[in-house]
């Protein structure tokens, strides 16, 4: 090699930075390019998004045949700069030792970071094209990988680790939460909530979601015929639960429609009211959402009692709310926390963590108390008085209002910047 012209050299060093650089390059966009995107681009035929996925099923052998073509390129390159050195300065030491660390500061440069940082930007470009080299080099020098990769899965025996554990395609349900999190641009907010709840749907149970035992409006039997009318007409809701003293004793469900027409006539009593109730239904606590979605769909229902393990009433569920956890955040953000002028919110106390979560974006631990009012108590150990300041997991709350029972309004304080 001493008889190469030293224009020569220049020319194989500055090719083999050049090939160096493209194997950092498409190592670089292999192992990060979008693998959902691929199988979209693979299911449209694309050839150079089928070679790539091709080759990723195997990540190892093509690392291999990367890293070994990569360090072979660079010994080479660092041969031909001291044969450089010495045709340019003889035999000094001195000169080699420089040109040895030139080199290693523009392969540096040139063949490691400017490459890797321009395929971390376009890594599609680049991955598409060097698959098509790739695919043919890998079928060469299948023995001298497949002899390589003998060695890694050995060593890696050795330390207990499984490398087809935990591949690149895998996909848990906090990934996909953060996928459509980071997914704002390309798609309504509304939809993006939307989408978040159906996740949540899966692990939340009707607990989560009920009205609870306090808040249930129902018919007390032991009321005079009077009241019972009046609440009749003047009721909200479709259904009422019918009970006697308490709701644990509760009789059925009255559905509105069927009673309005009667409430007028003479004869209307009490037992009218009961020869018109549906049967209660029953929950235990813990059922998990889409379960009970399923049920009242199976048994042509759409609402029940929510009762923990020793048959006492804790609440109630309707079909609406089952649905409000999907589809709620269309409907509520504005009503559930209200944005003032002053960068404020006023937060109904009622609201479930769940559905604050969601409105507010935020991360509030979702296994102990189920609402905001809850929370604030379990946290302060006391129901707190009007006025009071409390900085909940790092939000700024204020007490509103209040009732002798429970928190009834709480104002998220703005961030001071």
């Amino acid at each position: 090699m001493n008889d190469i012209p030293l224009s020569m050299l220049f020319g194989m060093l500055a090719f083999i930075l050049f090939l160096s650089a493209f194997f950092s390059g498409s190592e670089t966009s292999l192992m990060s390019i979008n693998r959902y995107r691929l199988k979209h681009l693979v299911k449209l035929k694309h050839s150079g998004a089928i070679k790539v996925h091709n080759l990723l099923q195997k990540p190892e052998r093509l690392l291999s045949f990367i890293l070994l073509g990569n360090s072979f390129l660079r010994n080479l390159a660092s041969s031909i700069a001291t044969i450089i050195a010495i045709k340019l300065y003889v035999d000094d030491e001195v000169f080699i030792a420089i040109a040895i660390g030139v080199l290693t500061i523009v392969m540096l440069i040139f063949s490691e970071i400017t490459p890797k940082t321009l395929a971390g930007a376009k890594p599609e470009w680049l991955a598409f094209s060097a698959a098509w080299l790739y695919t043919p080099l890998l079928n060469l020098f299948y023995p001298v990988i497949s002899l390589v990769n003998v060695f890694v899965n050995f060593l890696l025996r050795i330390m207990r680790v499984d490398a087809k554990k935990n591949r690149y395609d895998s996909l848990n349900q906090e990934a996909l939460k953060n996928i459509i999190s980071e997914a704002e641009g390309l798609m309504p907010i509304r939809y993006q909530k939307m989408l978040l709840g159906i996740l949540d749907f899966e692990t939340a149970t009707v607990e989560d979601i009920m009205t609870p035992r306090n808040e249930i409006v129902g018919i007390d039997l032991e009321a005079s015929i009077e009241e019972i009318v009046s609440q009749i007409r003047n009721s909200s809701h479709t259904q009422l639960a019918v009970y006697k003293k308490s709701i644990d004793r509760v009789v059925g469900f009255l559905h509105l429609r069927k009673v309005l027409l009667l409430v007028g006539q003479d004869d209307f009593d009490k037992q009218s009211i009961i020869n018109l109730l549906n049967k209660p239904a029953f929950i235990p606590e813990n059922t998990p959402v889409h379960a009970q979605m399923l049920r009242f769909k199976s048994e042509k229902i759409d609402i029940g009692l929510v009762v923990d393990e020793y048959g006492d009433v804790q609440g109630l569920v309707t079909l609406d709310d089952l649905i409000h956890e999907i589809v709620g955040e269309l409907i509520t953000d504005e009503a559930a926390a209200r944005k003032q002028s002053d960068g404020s919110y006023l937060i109904d106390a009622s609201i479930t963590v769940r559905e604050l979560n969601r409105v507010m974006q935020w991360s509030l631990p979702i296994e102990g108390p189920k609402t905001l009012n809850g929370l604030i108590i379990e946290f302060m150990e006391t129901i707190p008085a009007t006025g009071t300041s409390v900085k909940l997991f790092g939000h700024h709350l204020e007490i509103i209002k209040r009732d002798e029972n429970a928190l009834k309004l709480v104002k998220l304080l703005p961030k001071k910047r």
